[in-house]
C-alpha cells in the first residue's frame, strides 16, 4: 500500500480555515496518512484529528513545518515529491508512473507558490490547465493514483460508522455506554 502525506503550504488562517481542513478531510477519505501545514493553525490541526478521532483511521497534523526541510527529509528516506499545480504535466500523463511510487508527498499550496518547490518536485502536476480548486486536485490527484478503491476504505477504531443505504441516514455509534 502506498504510503501518501500532504504538505500545506501557505495557508492563510483569515481566508482558508476551510480550504485547508477539507484538503486535509478529502486526503484522510481517500487514503493518505497525514497532513504537514507549513503554517501555524492549531485549529485545523485540532478539527481534523477530532474528525479523525471520531470516524476512524490513524490520520495525523503536523502543525508548523518548515516546508524545505519535510521535502529534503522525505527525498532523503527514499520518497517522491509531486506538486500539484496548473503548471505542469497534466494528471493523466503522469497518473501511472506516481502511482508506482512507495511513498509519496503530495504538496498543495495556497498562495504564490515559492519557485524551489518546482524543483524539488519529482513531479509539477496540472490537474488541467486553468485554476482550480485545491480540494478537488487532492481528490482527483488520489483517486487516479489509488492503488485500491479508495471509496470502498473502511476505517478502523471509528466512534461513528456510516450504513450506506439508497434512501436515509444511519450512522452507528461504535462506543459503548458503561
Amino acid at each position: 500500500m502506498q504510503k501518501i502525506v500532504i504538505l500545506r503550504l501557505g495557508h492563510r488562517p483569515e481566508r482558508d480555515k476551510r480550504i485547508t481542513t477539507h484538503v486535509g478531510l478529502t486526503a484522510r477519505a481517500l487514503g493518505a496518512e497525514g497532513m504537514l501545514l507549513a503554517s501555524n493553525d492549531k485549529g485545523i490541526k485540532n478539527a481534523i484529528e477530532d474528525v479523525a478521532d471520531r470516524w476512524g483511521g490513524d490520520f495525523y497534523v503536523e502543525n508548523d513545518v518548515n516546508w524545505k526541510s519535510e521535502i529534503e527529509k522525505w527525498k532523503d528516506e527514499g520518497g517522491k515529491v509531486c506538486h500539484l499545480s496548473m503548471y505542469g504535466i497534466n494528471l493523466p500523463d503522469a497518473a501511472g508512473e506516481i502511482k508506482l511510487c512507495d511513498k509519496l508527498m503530495i504538496v498543495v499550496g495556497a498562495e504564490k507558490v515559492p519557485t524551489e518547490i518546482y524543483n524539488l518536485a519529482d513531479w509539477n502536476v496540472a490537474i488541467g490547465n486553468q485554476p482550480h480548486s485545491e480540494v478537488a486536485a487532492v481528490a482527483l490527484t488520489m483517486d487516479r493514483i489509488a492503488q485500491e478503491e479508495p471509496l470502498k476504505r473502511e476505517f478502523g477504531n471509528a466512534e461513528l460508522t456510516i450504513v450506506p443505504m439508497e434512501r436515509g441516514k444511519r450512522v452507528i455509534n461504535n462506543v459503548k455506554e458503561e
